[in-house]
């Protein structure tokens, strides 16, 4: 029985962490374009994914070491 004294201060303190971090969120606009980001993915934009990624122009490129 003494733990209840315990957990129900815990889980209200979580209660009211969940709703914070869910105000913050709706502050923070993260529910305002739910279709478009759904939308986002499915179109071809291969120069905005990790255009910086490839060789370097100016290395010379390096064979594979053999070990013997």
């Amino acid at each position: 029985m003494e733990i209840l004294y315990l957990l129900i201060p815990l889980s209200a303190v979580l209660v009211l962490g969940i709703i914070g971090v869910f105000g913050w969120a709706l502050q923070r606009g993260q529910f305002e374009d739910l279709e478009g980001e759904g939308a986002r993915i499915l179109q071809h934009d291969v120069a905005a994914v990790d255009g910086d990624q490839g060789p370097r122009q100016d290395a010379p490129e390096q064979s594979p070491k053999v070990h013997s």
